[in-house]
């Protein structure tokens, strides 16, 4: 009782003002809400924005300009992900705040958590796994309940009714046949046709892949990363892209996001931030390719300004042919006593690539412009959110990595909510083979989890070279997994390495140990967590982890360096030999480089369909089954802080008040209120 009654005590003194800065930091943090809410497979976190209030007047009105730019986006990744799903969002949100039926009915609840679902996969299909949502509200009650609603309040298009809009949408809804898959990958299928994404119309997987091979110069060194930033349409038979940009595709949300870069730009920290933001804009307005290779070899060399951000057309894992970028953006400043680890990474990025298990003729022999640090996030938006990654490195374009360099980042702050979020939650307790390796876990994992994903993003995306004359899209959808697949391999071998050791970055030759159980556990077992019965694995990041885990479980079979042990009736991963479990990711390492190096679609083909796309359906249901007790959500996602502009009497910018009340609902609800465009 007297250490409760002290605590209270020295809580109310700092909150009074007494105490030092770094105290009411810690009392913030300790009081600070991780867990937000849980709804079907989801989680909903909080991130903390800690060092903020640390930026100039100068940083954080940056900070905030950018935000905006980012959160103006919003609806473009919703209408990429497939093109009913605004329209379906609107009309959901409509019934939601204006039904004036009982709320209370299971009915509108079960249209409550698909509501919840649409916001977090940014449409109705799910974020990670890609299938459709099944409602568990009937389309009866759904034609009800939109006829109470003030159709003032509904998306109809020019001259249309309620019923019409209802005829339009329900068999999309509800019709588990049409557009079943948002990204489909399915080995044999005609993938354009298939996929429910909005980056193509009319036309077939063949057509498509013939409009864009023959733009491509296989003597073209520097060449555009073709279909990026468009849409391919076919209309009275003739195909051509719809360009992203002001005046084109999308062209009311990039004028806001425009809009907004132009005010960053005039509080930029740097000439060099400065010149990155004017060419970025110019590249809006124009939707030129080559002007986007201009703008990302700024961005990458634009290292001396601590905020910083990605705001575009990025990553091209949801397009089932592995080219367009589906719109993202982070806004972020840089954790300089964190960023310490990662600077050690990238000094000797060429040490690891010559020392790597890869064949010489498809190593970089002069590693090039690779920075590294660790982010604070200060906004997620489009493909980063709810759901972000916790790395990320670019440009993805080789050859501007092979002559300019790239940025990898780690995201400090959501790792440490995710951490935080996850402590004391019974998982590892329940899969974890024994109190050996969940001791390991314990003592080493924060750390190696973070190691991982440094060496991940800085080295193994930056690392090997493509041959003259080989096609950057040759592995086609296979793509995505494989090079994933390759830079967490070039990570897992040299986590093991006495190199970290000598370099500070691991405490001792056992910490390795922790990341090899978890990723092998992970690869083979847990993510399946995230599959639904009778389903094959269809994530780019789920599939990588699949191949990693399963072709080193087979390949070591012979010596038994890994098995799935039986004790007690449960399945468990256990592993008798870390090192050789090291040289066998060493041999996919280099075979998973000479694929990339080469084009070699046939082995990617091979390697992704027979490892890394199956489900053992034994395996599968013990693995639901058990972690089915601990009452766990599988997925993780984010509500943003939020920002405020603070000034004085006469309008000028005094301060950047950051907060962190709101929550998932009310988030969602103003984001789709207060940046609408489309």
């Amino acid at each position: 009782m007297m250490k409760q009654i002290i605590y209270v005590l020295t809580a109310l003194a700092l909150l009074a003002g007494c105490g030092n800065k770094e105290q009411k930091i810690a009392l913030d943090n300790q009081n600070f809400k991780y867990i937000v809410e849980k709804f079907a497979d989801l989680q909903i976190l909080r991130y903390r924005v800690n060092g903020f209030e640390e930026l100039s007047l100068q940083q954080k009105e940056l900070v905030y300009y950018l935000t905006e730019a980012a959160l103006w986006g919003r609806d473009i990744f919703y209408d990429q992900n497939g093109k009913y799903n605004l329209r379906i969002s609107r009309a959901l949100e409509a019934i939601y705040t204006g039904y004036k039926g009982d709320r209370d009915n299971a009915e509108f609840k079960a249209l409550e958590v698909y509501l919840k679902r649409v916001w977090f996969s940014s449409g109705i299909h799910h974020h990670y796994g890609s299938e459709k949502f099944v409602p568990e509200f009937s389309e009866d009650f759904f034609r009800k309940a939109i006829a109470t609603v003030d159709a003032n309040n509904l998306p109809l298009a020019d001259g249309q009714t309620v019923e019409q809009l209802c005829d339009e949408i329900c068999p999309v809804i509800f019709n588990p046949d049409l557009l079943p898959m948002r990204t489909n990958q399915a080995d044999g299928e005609d993938l354009v046709l298939t996929s429910a994404v909005n980056f193509y119309e009319g036309l077939t997987q063949a057509e498509a892949e013939e409009f864009y091979n023959k733009m491509k110069d296989p003597k073209d060194e520097t060449p555009v990363s073709y279909g990026l930033n468009s849409k391919l349409v076919k209309k009275n038979g003739r195909i051509y892209e719809d360009t992203y940009k002001v005046g084109g595709m999308y062209s009311p949300a990039i004028e806001k996001i425009v809009y907004w870069l132009q005010k960053a730009e005039g509080v930029a920290e740097t000439p060099e931030q400065k010149a990155v933001i004017a060419k970025l804009i110019e590249y809006y307005q124009t939707g030129d390719l080559k002007t986007f290779d201009d703008y990302t070899i700024l961005w990458v060399k634009d290292l001396n300004s601590r905020v910083d951000f990605t705001n575009g057309f990025t990553e091209t894992y949801d397009d089932p042919l592995g080219m367009k970028g589906t719109w993202e953006a982070i806004v972020n400043f840089k954790d300089m006593e964190a960023t310490r680890r990662t600077e050690t990474i990238s000094r000797n990025a060429q040490w690891f690539e010559d020392n790597s298990p890869v064949d010489k003729q498809f190593k970089k022999e002069n590693v090039k412009g690779i920075s590294a640090k660790v982010i604070t996030a200060s906004i997620l938006s489009g493909a980063l959110y709810p759901s972000t990654a916790i790395g990320i490195n670019l440009p993805n374009s080789n050859w501007v990595r092979a002559q300019h360099g790239s940025k990898s980042v780690t995201i400090g702050n959501i790792t440490d909510a995710y951490n935080k979020a996850a402590h004391g939650n019974g998982f590892n307790e329940e899969f974890v083979y024994s109190q050996e390796e969940l001791d390991r876990i314990n003592k080493y994992a924060d750390y190696t989890d973070e190691l991982h994903t440094d060496m991940h993003e800085c080295l193994g995306h930056a690392s090997g070279k493509l041959l003259p004359g080989v096609d950057p899209d040759a592995l086609k959808a296979y793509s995505s997994p494989l090079e994933e697949g390759r830079a967490d391999l070039f990570a897992l071998y040299y986590l093991a390495d006495d190199k970290l050791v000598e370099l500070g970055l691991t405490p001792d030759a056992e910490a390795y140990k922790s990341q090899y159980y978890t990723y092998m556990m992970n690869g083979l077992m847990t993510q399946l967590v995230r599959i639904e019965p009778g389903k094959n694995i269809e994530e780019a990041h789920m599939r990588n982890r699949s191949f990693v885990a399963h072709w080193a479980f087979e390949h070591g079979k012979a010596d038994n360096v890994v098995e799935l042990a039986k004790k007690d009736g449960k399945t468990y991963v256990k592993i008798n030999d870390y090192q050789k479990l090291r040289h066998l990711f060493g041999e996919l390492l280099a075979e998973v480089q000479r694929i990339k190096s080469t084009g070699d679609y046939e082995a990617a083909r091979r390697l992704i369909e027979d490892y890394g796309v199956k489900v053992d359906p034994v395996l599968h249901q013990e693995v639901l089954e058990r972690y089915k007790k601990l009452d766990l959500a599988p997925y993780k996602g984010f509500v943003n802080p939020k920002y405020e502009l603070v000034k004085d009497a006469d309008g000028n910018v005094t301060d950047v008040k950051v907060t962190y009340e709101e929550s998932y609902v009310e988030q969602m609800l103003r984001y789709s209120k207060d940046y609408r465009t489309l």
